[in-house]
């Protein structure tokens, strides 16, 4: 099937030429450049004709497709031989570079005989002689030849290395690469670094580069103690390559990276990610050098014990890690046996057996935000699913921090000690639960003829309220009234009374949140969902007061939850007259508690009461309710309680403003829930707690392990929306503090989890981590793929109806990002639309922002041409700023129209327009207004006095007013204290006296 129409013109060619040469290497792009070749050989001139040749063999070679790329340059060649006066000095030097590319791709098959290898260096010699070309490029090859087949390189080396290098030499980052490999087969790991320093600090760089150095560097790095800095490279690297069949190698090695560092689990994500290269890389070597990489992971992975895992590999069937690994195995030794046989030599094998007997460098070395071992892992975890799924029926996942006492064996007694335990609330209870649940799923289940136990349908319904308390907790309100209600029933079956009562009351309270869940927003959404509360509460209250002969505990639970009820309806609408009838109902419970002796419900009455004075603003009497519950925790129980006591005298901390306080409370809540199941003790809660506290305290690095620790235990709890916004936090967290690999490392592996890419996940979300990691992408300056993922969100969101202002924040920055690129009318096409977006749901500050920035990009990249267009965006900048200020809209730090004039002031001053750019700084710091001694806003004034200072004493020529004006700013400032700010204006005040 075509994939681009059929160029009707030499200029259609190489317009179509030249779209396909921006496509990503793959498939697409090759079939595109064969169908080229086809339509330039209908063209009569052989120009286009060599031009689509050289796209065609590119595209073969960056496709690791190696077969073909020599047949293709072939032609060239006789192209070349039959009307040499086609090439240009151009196409001339690519052809001749080009020599290397089928040294290289003859090299990689093991059908072609060693003597072709040789004469095809024959032949590149005698071409280079022949065209007067320094040979230096030759050697090159005649030493990878010979390191390949094995033999003494030390001559080769040097009849290479010892030449200078010429405009046909591999670049000089892969020329580095090739180097520093050398030392290290001589063991000289400490040398090889200093030799790669250059390419892995980014100095250098190509196609390839320094992707590939960087993945022979990690096992040296790891050698020479500098295990940071391998980390470091892993994530940036493997980025680079993955999923690439030219790079396949590479990806390879970044799996071997993880299988000696203790990251087993991670390299069975990552091979997941890289499936495509068990079948899309065509290179036998490349295939090699993969499939040892996979091997030594696979190896490792089954030498601990886990050989049955499911894993990703050949499309086809599904694989076992031991089933995999045996596969590869036999391919791998086969493919290194006709290369040995090939060569005449041992030299593939035997690498590849270094490979595999190398033992791991390290016990652990975190590499990614997420961290999990092989135990973690579910079935089709390896295989692309990460992370628990939170489900109903044998499917409930339990998170326990620590080993539960032991369950009794006899099913009766199991019976009666879950619910023994789930009247009293023990963590334990769910344990026991989900043990029957496994129980009664069993094909061959007898229930126990046991009056204690009670029948069949009452075990049922006790594990659909296990089930449903399970689905309220993951705010999945709308099941857990039907699991409620479901259970009313059978305990009404059943003949249990106090259970049918207690089972329709949690479902009453549950509809009220499903109502409230399920809500469209609005204005009037809290007083909506506080009316429903209320009426929830007074239904409870008519059920409890209709029934009769209730047991202790289930009038407690009652008690519980109409004055929870209340709390929510509290916390709701604000409403400080709300407030009365939640402490009575809470001193109505602790009453009733105290006096049928149920501590747990104790506890709740006083969680209630702190809670309700913390709503009210009052902390310091949440904070002594709080330690009067703490006292009796301490001596009455229930001790599972305390942790949660303790997180909420932390964020009670928090809000005194005492972080060190609040730090040690969460610590010790955290402390002490590891003793209980993370579920029981709201894990999750007291590390989201943490978190914050740390930020507070200015321990970032803390606070994104805490993060990261939260989003884990919602995870295993199966409240996948709570850890995903989590970790989105955690992503952004890394952003603000540099950490931009870990950031797109993390979302990488949350965008590649099976809710995600089965569309299963709320696409919001998705969006929303997406739109994180374009971000993360442009700060690491890979401002192609981020402008690839912007331009795709832009394109999604504008079908967002109910949401036109995030339209317009996407829109937005994609519009700048495409501007940085040089793509002014896309840039301008996706600004309209940011545009339209904007006058349904008005985002005035972001929307002046984009404006003004098109601006300074166009007029900075393209000057005095630029202007005109430059000044519409400006133009339009500025009807943003006068309908926002008729609008009352006060934007955060400076006015609209003062970032206007100084904007005003650059894009003049990139075009030359030196009086109009000082005129318009002018009005911008009229507009500022001198600085104060307070924080904020002496930054904005310096700058736009530093930049005018600039415009008048170097451009215009006019040192003396630019020192009268610098001087009196440098003066102002370190009156009132600025002194950081005062460093650029005195910098450029030195500049002008030095050069008057």
């Amino acid at each position: 099937m075509a994939t681009a129409p059929h160029p009707q013109s030499t200029d259609e060619l190489f317009h179509a030429l030249r779209e396909n040469h921006q496509l990503p290497y793959g498939r697409t792009r090759t079939v595109t450049a064969e169908e080229l070749v086809d339509a330039a050989e209908r063209f009569a001139e052989p120009v286009p004709l060599i031009h689509a040749l050289l796209e065609l063999q590119e595209a073969y070679t960056y496709g690791s497709d190696p077969r073909k790329s020599p047949v293709v340059f072939a032609r060239l060649l006789t192209l070349f031989d039959e009307q040499p006066d086609a090439f240009d000095q151009r196409l001339r030097a690519q052809l001749f570079w080009r020599f290397k590319w089928v040294a290289n791709a003859l090299r990689a098959l093991p059908e072609i005989p060693l003597a072709s290898l040789r004469q095809w260096l024959t032949e590149m010699r005698d071409r280079y002689e022949k065209e007067g070309l320094g040979l230096q490029p030759y050697y090159g090859q005649a030493y990878q030849l010979a390191v390949h087949v094995g033999e003494d390189t030390t001559l080769a080396y040097e009849l290479w290395a010892g030449r200078r290098r010429t405009p046909h030499s591999d670049c000089e980052a892969c020329e580095i690469c090739e180097r520093a490999l050398y030392r290290v087969a001589a063991g000289d790991d400490e040398r090889a670094l200093e030799v790669w320093a250059p390419v892995l600090a980014g100095k250098e760089s190509c196609q390839e580069e320094p992707a590939r150095s960087v993945s022979h560097a990690l096992l040296p790095l790891l050698r020479t103690g500098h295990a940071d800095r391998a980390r470091e490279l892993h994530l940036a690297g493997y980025r680079a390559c993955r999923r690439n069949p030219s790079m396949a190698g590479e990806v390879g090695r970044h799996l071997e990276f993880c299988a000696l560092t203790g990251n087993e689990a991670r390299g069975l994500e990552l091979l997941a990610e890289n499936r495509n290269l068990f079948d899309e890389v065509d290179s036998p070597l490349d295939q090699l050098d993969f499939l040892t990489g996979v091997e030594v992971l696979l190896r490792r992975v089954e030498g601990l014990g886990h050989g049955e895992l499911p894993v990703a590999g050949y499309a086809g069937r599904a694989w076992t890690v031991a089933g995999l690994c045996a596969e590869v195995r036999g391919r791998g030794d086969g493919l290194a046996a006709r290369f040995d046989t090939r060569n005449g030599t041992s030299a593939q094998s035997g690498r590849r057996t270094v490979r595999l007997d190398r033992a791991p460098l390290l016990d652990a070395l975190e590499l990614a935000l997420r961290t999990r071992g092989l135990d973690e892992l579910a079935p089709g975890d390896a295989a692309g699913a990460a992370g628990a799924a939170g489900a109903r029926g044998a499917g409930v996942a339990v998170s326990v921090s620590r080993a539960v006492s032991a369950l009794p064996e006899e099913l009766p007694e199991l019976i009666r000690r879950a619910r023994e335990l789930d009247e009293v609330g023990h963590p334990d209870a769910r344990a026991c639960w989900a043990r029957l649940r496994g129980l009664v799923a069993a094909r061959d289940y007898a229930h126990p003829e046991d009056p204690a136990v009670g029948p069949y349908g009452r075990l049922c319904a006790d594990l659909l309220s296990d089930e449903a308390y399970r689905a309220a907790e993951r705010g999945d309100y709308a099941s857990a009234v039907d699991l409620h209600e479901e259970a009313a029933g059978l305990y009404e079956d059943a003949g249990a009374p106090d259970d049918v009562v207690l089972a329709r009351a949690c479902a009453l309270l549950a509809a009220a949140e499903a109502a409230e869940a399920a809500g469209e927003g609005g204005e009037d959404e809290a007083e909506v969902k506080a009316a429903g509360l209320a009426d929830a509460h007074a239904a409870v209250v008519r059920l409890q007061e209709e029934a009769t002969g209730l047991a202790p505990y289930v009038e407690g639970r009652l008690l519980r939850l109409r004055a929870s009820a209340l709390g929510v309806r509290l916390q709701t609408s604000g409403d400080q007259a709300h407030a009365a009838v939640v402490f009575a109902e809470a001193d109505l419970l602790q009453e009733f508690a105290t006096r049928h002796g149920l501590t747990t419900q104790v506890s709740g009455a006083m969680l209630l009461r702190a809670g309700t004075y913390a709503l009210s603003g009052d902390l310091p009497a949440a904070v002594a309710e709080i330690d009067a519950l703490r006292d009796r925790l301490a001596s009455d129980g229930p001790a599972w309680h305390l942790p949660r006591a303790l997180g909420l005298r932390g964020r009670l901390q928090l809000g005194l403003r005492d972080a060190a306080a609040a730090h040690a409370d969460l610590a010790e809540g955290l402390r002490l829930a590891a003793a209980w199941s993370a579920d029981a003790v709201d894990t999750s809660r007291l590390h989201a707690d943490l978190a914050q506290t740390c930020l507070h305290l200015g321990r970032p690095d803390e606070a994104l392990t805490h993060l990261t620790r939260s989003a884990e235990v919602d995870l295993r709890d199966g409240k996948r929306v709570d850890a995903f916004c989590t970790y989105s936090n955690a992503a952004q967290l890394c952003l603000d503090l540099g950490r931009i690999e870990d950031s797109i490392a993390l979302l990488d592996s949350l965008l590649g989890e099976p809710d995600v890419t089965g569309g299963e996940l709320d696409d919001r979300l998705v969006a929303q981590l997406r739109l994180l990691r374009a971000r993360a992408l442009h700060a690491g300056d890979d401002l192609k793929a981020a402008t690839a993922e912007f331009v795709a969100l832009a394109a999604e969101s504008a079908g967002w109806d109910d949401d036109p202002g995030s339209h317009a924040m996407i829109a937005a920055e994609t519009a700048m990002i495409l501007a940085e690129a040089g793509e002014f009318d896309r840039a301008g096409e996706v600004a309209d639309r940011a545009l339209a977006a904007h006058a349904l749901s008005p985002r005035y500050e972001l929307i002046s922002n984009c404006l003004r920035e098109l601006a300074r990009l166009r007029a900075q990249q393209e000057g005095p041409d630029g202007l005109a267009a430059a000044l519409a965006h400006l133009d339009e900048a500025g009807r943003v700023a006068e309908a926002a200020r008729a609008a009352g809209f006060q934007p955060v730090g400076r006015s609209l129209e003062t970032a206007l004039a100084y904007e005003h002031g650059r894009v003049h001053a990139y075009v030359g327009a030196y009086e109009d750019a000082l005129a318009a700084l002018e009005k911008a710091l009229a507009l500022l207004g001198e600085p104060g001694a307070e924080e904020g806003g002496a930054g904005e004034w310096a700058e736009c006095v530093r930049l005018a200072g600039a415009v008048e004493g170097i451009y215009l020529e006019r040192p003396a007013p630019a020192l009268v004006r610098l001087d009196a700013a440098v003066a102002r400032l370190t009156g009132l204290g600025h002194l950081e700010e005062c460093e650029p204006l005195a910098s450029l005040a030195a500049q002008l006296r030095d050069e008057g």
